[in-house]
C-alpha cells in the first residue's frame, strides 16, 4: 500500500472554526490535506459510528484516506482505510490480527524503543511526537529533534511528526526524511468555513 502522508489532518471538534465536521474535513481536503484521521473522543459509540460514517462519505468523494483514531470496531465497521493508536491502546500486533493486513495500521511512538516495537508488531506508519508543546492533548510525551532522528534511523516505516506543527516550524522537518505533518489546530481551527 502506497499512501500520501504529506498533510494528515486529525480532527478535534472543539477548535474546529466550521458548523460541521463534515464541513471542516471538506475544506482541509480542498486546501491540500492528503489523509484525514478521526479522533472523536467525547463521543458515544453510536455518535462516533454516525460521524464516521458521514465524514468517509468526504473522504470517499475525494479519495482521500480516512484513518479512525483508537476505535477499531468503528474503522471495520466503516471500512475505513485504517486504524491509529497509541500507546495505551491495545498492542499494534493484537490490532494487526483483528484488522488484518488490508486496514492500514498507525501507531503512536515517542521513543525509539516505542517505534522498533510498533514496526515489528505490524505497523504501517508512525506517528512520532509531540514535537513540540500543544494544546490538544497536553499530556503528551514530548520528543527531540535528536530522538526523532535516531528513530529515523532506526526504522524503515513512514513518518509523521505530529503536536505542536504549524507553518512558523514546520520547515524543520524538511532534511530529515519525515514523510508527513500531522496537525491539528493549525488547520481545524482556522476560519474557513
Amino acid at each position: 500500500m502506497n499512501f500520501d502522508y504529506t498533510l494528515y489532518l486529525v480532527t478535534d471538534r472543539q477548535l474546529m472554526s466550521c458548523d460541521s465536521l463534515t464541513e471542516a474535513v471538506e475544506q482541509a481536503i480542498l486546501g491540500g490535506c492528503t489523509m484525514i484521521q478521526l479522533r472523536e473522543k467525547e463521543l458515544s459509540s453510536l455518535e462516533f459510528y454516525n460521524q464516521a460514517v458521514a465524514v468517509k462519505q468526504v473522504t470517499d468523494k475525494y479519495h482521500i484516506p480516512l484513518i479512525i483514531n483508537d476505535r477499531i470496531d468503528i474503522a471495520m465497521a466503516v471500512q475505513a482505510t485504517g486504524v491509529h493508536i497509541g500507546q495505551h491502546d491495545l498492542p499494534a500486533a493484537a490490532v494487526r490480527k483483528v484488522i488484518g493486513e488490508n486496514m492500514l495500521l498507525g501507531v503512536s511512538a515517542s521513543s525509539i524503543a516505542e517505534a522498533i516495537q510498533a514496526q515489528q508488531d505490524g505497523a504501517d506508519y508512525l506517528g512520532v511526537g509531540a514535537m513540540f508543546p500543544t494544546g490538544t492533548k497536553t499530556d503528551a510525551d514530548s520528543v527531540s529533534m535528536e530522538e526523532l532522528q535516531k528513530i529515523r534511523a532506526a526504522v524503515s516505516l513512514p513518518i509523521v511528526v505530529i503536536g505542536g506543527i504549524n507553518k512558523g516550524n514546520a520547515g524543520r522537518f524538511k532534511p530529515m526524511g519525515i514523510d508527513g505533518l500531522a496537525v491539528v489546530s493549525a488547520i481545524i481551527a482556522q476560519p474557513v468555513c
